[in-house]
């Protein structure tokens, strides 16, 4: 079979390797022929040499297709597998963006539920404060001794004092001085200094309370026995 038949059996369907093997078997045979037996003619010879040359190269024409469809399959594997690796990063990828989206969304919730929270104690601490409410004001005035450096003592002459002069409200207006708060500051605006919100709140007004008593007197004791001496501090 020649190089027609060898292609006639590509296009039927048979592999190149088995065509490239229809050849090369009736090559050998030519080639074996190709050398002139005893009483050929010098003409048949050449003949057959001539045939055998152009059976070899139908061979080499025939190898040739299945190279390239070697060379074509190996850039389609690399082709492939580049293909994968990338879709395979770009998963991973996207799977990364997501965790951290996840992350910074319970960040993100979790600060803004920690801000309601301050957001509500503020609030409750603020309603609270400005309720005229005596046992919450003395409440707040006894953990505050701490802060002057005052013994749990100097709370009874505190509350004393504060009695006398407001028994603790609030709002107390003096009707003849017009001093205000549980303090009694004199005039009221005074309490300003601790605080804008020092006519609704209990808690300004102590603490202004607490430092005018420090600056003027030292302590709650002392403070007292001015006013029990003086009927005012």
């Amino acid at each position: 079979m020649g190089a027609t038949g060898a292609a006639s059996a590509v296009r039927k369907g048979h592999s190149a390797s088995e065509a490239v093997g229809s050849i090369t078997a009736p090559v050998m045979e030519l080639v074996g022929l190709a050398e002139p037996a005893e009483g050929t003619s010098q003409v048949a010879a050449t003949a057959l040499q001539a045939e055998a040359a152009e059976a070899s190269a139908d061979a080499a024409a025939a190898k040739k297709p299945a190279q390239a469809d070697q060379t074509h399959q190996a850039a389609a594997d690399r082709k492939a597998a580049a293909a994968e690796a990338s879709a395979k990063e770009a998963a991973e990828r996207k799977a990364a963006e997501k965790r951290a989206a996840a992350e910074a969304a319970k960040k993100r919730a979790a600060q803004e539920a920690a801000a309601a929270k301050a957001a509500e104690a503020k609030a409750s601490a603020e309603a609270q404060a400005s309720r005229n409410d005596p046992v919450a004001a003395k409440a707040y005035a006894q953990g505050a001794l701490a802060s002057f450096g005052w013994g749990a003592g100097e709370l009874g002459c505190l509350e004393t004092l504060w009695h006398k002069e407001s028994e603790w409200s609030l709002g107390a207006t003096n009707p003849s001085s017009g001093a205000y708060g549980i303090p009694q500051a004199l005039p009221g605006e005074k309490m300003a200094a601790a605080g804008a919100d020092w006519q609704t709140n209990f808690q300004t007004q102590v603490d202004w309370g607490l430092d005018y008593i420090e600056s003027r007197y030292g302590t709650p004791c002392a403070a007292l026995d001015f006013h029990l001496a003086n009927n005012w501090y």
